[in-house]
């Protein structure tokens, strides 16, 4: 490492106290052997170690030593100065120049950090080669080898250091992702759930108020001149509200439609057959075809309101005399259609929300099958009635069943 090092991870701060340790012992080592053995210079080798120690020691008490190379260099200086002169006392300093190297890994730049090393080894070499009177290759082998480990362990520990950093960048980079992702899904859910409540509010709630609306104008109507005939619209208008409001309440609720609850899909198609003709001047009729089959929640929630949508329309716009209400279960699908004798129009015309009942019509029914996997068509044209069909295969893809609860 160098002089621009970041902050030491607790693995390099248990290293470094490890070669303070280091230091510190070996400088104790070189002059508590001077004393021991009655050498000539013993009170200067115990001085000049005691010197160097201190120097070794303020280094971590500088602040500027990690980010400041010069501030680094001149502390390094301050350290191999007091080193040499021991060096040059005792044999024993020769074992100080391991931690130097690591010292000076540390520290300098790697085009100097490689050179110091060198010398420092092969000062220590030479000094003890001088100590002993003669050279021969096994003095080397002790600075050379421990120049070598330190090298190889500095630079190992780099290559680690930069592989955690690359690793520990990535998982930043993974966790923001994830983020960004939890926040792109959240978006796509709060937009996707605003389109089901849009496609609720408009099968449910706007329709039964549009009920409503119809049968307190005809009422209206009615009077003075007819107040039985107003008193039976204010009644079916009456009741609506009260179907209204308990669909209101189990919207709310998100739980399945009350004319679902304790019937099957047959029996809610053809009380709404039954409901319609009382409320309206529609003679709205039911058939079933085929073996029924166990159908998903959800499937009978879409077409239960694929039917309530299309009679709504019917009453509101066709004009029509009678309607028709066909459920068919025919091998793997079921198909729902809504025909009526009314005054048609030209579906072409018609694009996103229905532009004519400024609500989404079309749109929310053709979203509820896409979203079970089956298909809408409509059939019209002006003058000529409607046929509406919706196709659901028997069952649905799970992830997609919520979509299309009421």
């Amino acid at each position: 490492m160098n002089a621009s090092t970041p902050v030491l991870t607790p693995t390099a701060r248990a290293l470094a106290w490890c070669l303070h340790l280091l230091t510190a012992g070996l400088l104790a080592l070189a002059g508590g052997r001077a004393v021991a053995d009655g050498r000539p210079y013993a009170a200067a080798v115990v001085a000049v170690a005691a010197a160097c120690a201190l120097a070794y020691a303020a280094g971590p008490l500088l602040p500027r030593l990690h980010r400041s190379p010069r501030a680094a260099l001149w502390w390094l200086a301050a350290v191999v100065a007091p080193w040499l002169v021991l060096l040059g006392l005792t044999a024993d300093a020769v074992w100080v120049a391991f931690p130097l190297y690591f010292l000076q890994l540390h520290l300098l730049r790697p085009r100097a950090a490689l050179p110091a090393v060198a010398a420092t080894a092969l000062a220590a070499i030479t000094a003890y080669a001088v100590h002993q009177g003669s050279f021969g290759p096994a003095m080397a082998i002790g600075p050379a080898l421990g120049a070598a480990v330190a090298v190889a362990v500095t630079w190992g520990y780099e290559a680690l250091y930069r592989e955690s950093e690359r690793r520990r960048r990535l998982i930043e980079e993974l966790t923001a992702t994830r983020a960004e992702l939890a926040r792109a899904e959240h978006t796509a859910g709060v937009l996707a759930e605003r389109e089901r409540l849009a496609g609720e509010i408009h099968d449910t709630l706007a329709q039964g108020l549009s009920s409503i609306q119809l049968l307190l104008r005809a009422a209206e109507r009615a009077l003075p001149a007819r107040p039985g005939t107003a008193a039976r619209h204010v009644t079916a208008a009456r009741q609506a509200a009260v179907d209204n409001l308990a669909e209101a309440r189990r919207f709310v609720a998100a739980l399945t439609p009350p004319a679902l609850d304790g019937g099957t899909l047959a029996d809610a198609l053809e009380r709404l057959c039954a409901t319609t003709s009382d409320r309206h001047r529609l003679a709205a009729r039911f058939e079933l075809t085929g073996d029924p089959a166990a159908l998903p929640t959800a499937h009978e929630v879409a077409l239960l309101r694929v039917a309530q949508s299309a009679l709504a329309n019917t009453v509101r716009h066709a004009d029509a005399d009678s309607s028709e209400i066909t459920l068919r279960y025919v091998g793997d699908q079921v198909t729902l259609g809504v025909v009526d004798d009314g005054a048609g129009f030209d579906p072409d015309a018609l694009s996103g929300p229905d532009a004519e009942s400024g609500g989404f019509g079309l749109t929310a029914m053709r979203a509820r099958m896409h979203a079970l996997g089956g298909t809408l068509t409509v059939a019209s044209a002006p003058g000529r009635g409607t046929t509406l069909s919706a196709r659901l295969p028997l069952t649905a893809p799970r992830a997609s069943e919520h979509e299309a609860r009421a």
